[in-house]
Formats: C-alpha cells, sequence, structure tokens
C-alpha cells in the first residue's frame, strides 16, 4: 500500500527516520490509504512509465509518490530532499505521518505550523508542508504521531516532505510542474538507452527498469554508487546474515556502471571513476591499500554496530549499520575498476591522464600484492585465503591495462605482459583440482565457489577450453538448486544459511551461453526474469524452496545481472 517503511535522512547512509521495515510500526512509518480500509482491498502498485514515480491505487483513490529532481536536485550536495506525496480520488483518505528519529532510538516531537508539521527535535531539518489539512497529533510513547482524515472531492492534496529546511512556503514551481520534470529526468535518460532491437525472454521494459534502478542507486553529489538502498535485509529468514549495503564498494560500483556503458550510458562510468579518483587523493594510504568499501562521500565507514531497539525484517536479527568488511583485504577490487576504463575505451570515451595514472597505480598494486591471501569478493569473516576469484581478478587488472595501454594511450609495457601470463600461470597450476575436476574456491581445497567462472566469463580462459566447461558444470552440479545457485556451500565463519544468490545465478546463465548451452541458459534465464517483483526490482537472494526474496533491496548485483544475461542471450539469438 502508499506506507513508506524506510526513509534515512539526511543521506541514504543516515538514520532512518521511516523504519518499519526493520522494526513494525513502533519504528516509523508515512501511510496514505482510504479511510474505509476494509471496503476497498487491496492496491494495485506501478512505475509511472520509464520513471521513478511510483502510484499506488485503489478503486475509489491513488497516491503518487516521487523524489523531486526538478532544478538539478539529484546533484545537489545532500541535504535538501523533497518527497511529493499526491492523494488524489474520492471519498475520504486516511494519513497517518509517525517519523520516528534515528531508527526509533531518539524521542520524536512534532509542531503544528501554518502550512504543516514540524519534527521540532530533529538533529536535520524535517517539516512536512501540508497546507488546509487539520492534524491530530497524539503520544505514543516517547514519540508523536500526527493523524488526518482528509475529504478528496474538493481535488487532489499534495503532501511534501522536506529534509534539509524549516520552510514550508510554497515551491516557486508548481507540484504539477515538478512532477512534469521528476518525470522527464527519468524518463528521458532511459529513451537514450540503447537496447538490442530483439530480446530473448524479456522484454525491453525489464531492462530499462533494471537500468534506472541502477541508475537511481547513484548518489548524484559524488558519483558513488551503492550496492543496494538498504541494511539488514536478512539473507535468511530468522538469520544473522544481515548486513549494511548503502555503501559504494569499488567492484560493485565498477560493474554497475559497466553494465549501464554497455547500454549506451557513460556519465555514470564517468563520475564513479571521478570520485575514486578523489578517494586514493584523499587517501593516506597507497592505491594497494584501497578499502573494498566507503561510504558515498568518499570516507571511512563508521565502526560496524547494531541497533539493539529494532527486532528486525521477521526477526531476523539484528540489524546493523557500517560494515566491518572494510578493514578487509579483498584483492578482487581492482579488476572492476580496469574493466570499467577498457570498456570507456572500447567506445571512445573521453580519457584523460588522471585514467592513465590510475591505470598505473592499480597494476602497480597488483604487482605488489597479488600472491597475498585474502578473504575475496564474499568477505569472509574466517582466515584469508588464496581465492581464485581474487586471482583472476588481479589478471584482469592486468590483461585490461595492457589492452588499455595499447588500444587508447599508444603506449607499450611488456612487463605488464609478463606479469600478466606470470598470475595466469599460477591460477591454472594452484587453481584447478585433478581430484575434483574443477577450479575451486581457493588453492588450499576442495570445496567450489560460484564466483570461479570468473575464469571464463571475463576471458583468462577460452570459452571452449575444457577446464572451463568442466568448472561451468561443476558449479551447476554442487551449487544450483532448482532456478537458483548458491555463492558456495563451506563453511565461512557464519552461523546460519543463506538463500541463493541472485548473481551468481546471472553468472552461470552467462556461462552456459558461452559454452553453448543455449536452451538451459533461457530456461534459467526465464526464471530468473520472474524474480522481479510487481514493480520490477530483484532482491540480492531467494529461498530455493519457497521462492521467497530475501537480501537487501534493490541490490545492484541482481540487476546488473539481469542485463548482461539479457545482452549475452541477445547476441546469441
Amino acid at each position: 500500500d502508499a506506507r513508506i517503511t524506510w526513509l534515512c535522512v539526511p543521506r541514504i547512509d543516515s538514520g532512518a527516520i521511516f523504519a518499519e521495515l526493520l522494526g513494525g510500526p513502533a519504528a516509523g512509518h508515512f501511510s496514505i490509504g482510504p479511510a474505509d480500509d476494509a471496503a476497498t482491498g487491496r492496491p494495485s502498485q506501478a512505475y509511472v512509465g520509464d520513471s521513478l514515480i511510483l502510484r499506488t491505487s485503489w478503486p475509489s483513490m491513488s497516491v503518487t509518490d516521487y523524489l523531486d529532481c526538478s532544478e538539478g536536485r539529484p546533484k545537489r550536495i545532500a541535504g535538501r530532499t523533497d518527497l511529493i506525496r499526491v492523494i488524489e480520488g474520492t471519498g475520504t483518505a486516511r494519513i497517518e505521518f509517525a517519523p520516528r528519529l534515528d531508527f526509533g532510538r531518539f524521542p520524536t516531537q512534532l509542531e503544528r505550523r501554518d502550512g504543516g508539521l514540524e519534527i521540532t527535535n530533529a538533529a536535520d531539518l524535517v517539516v512536512l508542508r501540508s497546507p488546509g489539512i487539520e492534524w491530530t497529533v497524539e503520544n505514543a510513547g516517547v514519540h508523536q504521531t500526527a493523524i488526518a482524515e482528509v475529504d478528496l472531492s474538493a481535488g487532489p492534496v499534495t503532501l511534501e516532505l522536506r529534509c534539509g529546511t524549516a520552510s514550508l512556503r510554497p515551491d516557486r514551481t508548481t507540484e504539477v510542474d515538478r512532477r512534469a520534470a521528476t518525470h522527464s529526468f527519468w524518463s528521458d535518460w532511459a529513451a537514450r538507452l540503447e537496447l538490442p532491437e530483439t530480446l530473448v525472454d524479456v522484454d525491453h521494459g525489464l531492462i530499462r527498469r533494471s537500468a534506472l534502478t541502477l541508475k537511481a542507486l547513484c548518489y548524484g553529489p559524488t558519483g558513488a554508487i551503492l550496492a543496494a538502498a538498504t541494511t539488514s535485509l536478512p539473507e535468511f529468514i530468522g538469520g544473522v546474515r544481515n548486513w549494511d549495503y548503502r555503501y559504494c564498494w569499488i567492484r560493485d560500483a565498477s560493474l554497475s556502471a559497466g553494465a549501464l556503458v554497455k547500454l549506451g550510458s557513460i556519465d555514470e562510468a564517468m563520475d564513479l571513476l571521478d570520485w575514486l579518483l578523489r578517494v586514493i587523493e584523499a587517501s593516506e594510504v597507497g592505491p594497494e591499500r584501497l578499502s573494498p568499501l566507503y561510504t558515498v562521500n568518499g570516507t571511512a565507514l563508521p565502526p560496524e554496530a547494531t541497533i539493539e531497539e529494532l527486532p528486525g525484517y521477521a526477526g531476523s536479527r539484528p540489524v546493523r549499520v557500517g560494515n566491518a568488511a572494510d578493514h578487509q583485504v579483498q584483492l578482487d577490487v581492482f579488476g572492476p575498476v580496469l574493466e570499467l576504463i577498457h570498456e570507456l575505451g572500447e567506445i571512445d570515451a573521453p580519457l584523460s591522464a588522471r585514467h592513465w595514472r590510475l591505470v598505473e597505480d592499480l597494476v602497480a598494486a597488483v604487482e605488489q600484492r597479488w600472491t597475498e591471501p585474502d578473504q575475496g569478493i564474499w568477505e569472509v569473516r574466517s582466515a584469508p585465503r588464496h581465492h581464485v576469484n581474487s586471482k583472476v581478478m588481479c589478471w584482469v587488472t592486468v590483461d585490461r591495462a595492457v589492452q588499455i595501454a595499447d588500444e587508447v594511450f599508444g603506449r607499450e609495457r611488456p612487463e605488464w605482459v609478463n606479469l600478466r601470463e606470470a598470475i595466469k600461470d599460477d591460477i591454472i597450476a594452484n587453481g584447478w583440482n585433478d581430484e575434483v575436476g574443477s577450479f575451486t574456491t581457493a588453492y588450499d581445497g576442495t570445496d567450489i565457489d560460484a564466483s570461479v567462472l570468473a575464469i571464463g566469463l571475463f576471458g583468462m580462459l577460452e570459452h571452449d577450453d575444457p577446464r572451463y566447461i568442466a568448472t561451468v558444470h561443476a558449479v551447476e552440479s554442487s551449487l544450483r538448486s532448482g532456478d537458483t545457485v548458491y555463492r558456495y556451500k563451506h563453511e565461512d565463519g557464519l552461523p546460519g544459511e543463506e538463500g541463493g544468490f541472485n548473481l551468481m545465478t546471472s553468472w552461470l546463465i552467462d556461462a552456459k551461453v558461452q559454452i553453448g548451452d543455449l536452451g538451459s541458459a533461457r530456461e534459467l534465464f526465464r526464471a530468473y526474469v520472474d524474480l522481479a517483483g510487481p514493480t520490477g526490482l530483484i532482491t540480492e537472494e531467494v529461498d530455493p524452496a519457497t521462492g521467497r526474496a530475501l537480501g537487501n533491496h534493490p541490490q545492484a548485483y541482481s540487476h546488473l545481472g539481469l542485463i548482461s544475461n539479457a545482452l549475452h542471450l541477445a547476441a546469441h539469438a
């Protein structure tokens, strides 16, 4: 329904003022619906065209929600955000405004003012412009809630939740014009995307929706790209694998930007590289010591902590803020960056001397550290290992650097060629396991991890190499369950279970396309397409037994995976 259960202010990684998603109604929500709820049934919900304007509809009324994107707002430094809600229809609407500061950990007091409401004790200014509405303010423990019923017969009712200002004055632009500008911001961008004329087993609208989701995860003021929009949605209901994804992972962000480059949009990639260059310039250590992730402002994360006051989604505790993975060694972070620069170079994007220095710096980082063990792509909280995926991504770093040097900057680096071959030889010698008949998770064991598919997906082995084909089959036989693929099944230092990981399902689909198993790839892809919810969004994981969505939402990995599959299958149609 038209119930906002998750909103963080002033920034996506700030405390939430609506956190019902993780704590039930007591943790804050902003709800609108027919006053006679029992007589209307469940509403429908859809985005308006190729935009992020969301409409919730009942037979008698509708609510249209959007974040105002007029006048260049998405690029402004965080602080001022306007969430606009327009109620239209007949009958009476009931509105319940129940903000709860910092996940409900601080008392929330409301004050009626001429033209609306103000949260009087918030560290960041928050007001609700609602002219003409008669609010009743009720006490709810240490918090206050405002309730109103509105007769819709007089015409549409507009509510503006303004974060970062105390002003309740009318905006100089009408709501109709702001909505039109917001629609154009999204739809004009989507219209410029370059999609194959013919897609296989998916419509163009869903691919545009995935691209729009990746675009929405871009933080305009700095160029960072979020891994997901939420924290602590569980990887298994009732479990403890609940993590904060409201940050910019260098690896994930580079892959997200790369997906958009493949669809013809390069601004997000260029902005991300600018963000990364600023991170490196501001760092007190060299690029070889890059953290796997940073805040959207490019700073170190706060210490990982738990919010004991929240019971978690469906009782899945703890609720975490911050992420201790920022202190891990993850040597796979460099490869996706140079993969992205290589993709930009292939389409003659405006790469500069700053980008060349970044290429040199990241190759130097790999040269210094590629022989070390690490925590790997899955950020295991146990002893570091020599992960095959991490070694492959070190190879990708150097391989793409060789190509960038030659094709973009007209330079030769024979020492890089030698380094590339040394890394490949090491992976072949130590990553392949004759007993298993496959590449394995790491050099020291027989367990299999789906991320070893990178060995062919990123081109270290040819698609017809028997070792790659055997690895694809081994991943499928050991990690596929129904229509999803687990990341791994070995011990990782954490209790409990997790669901199938959607990106790894996507990787298996792409791998099947590469080795010529198109029929099976299409069958699995159709199931992947079905993961998209009513609004086209996809979570991180899925329970193969029940089909229940799991993990943070929406997840960049899952959407870039859908785009990759669609493009691979279209190329083989």
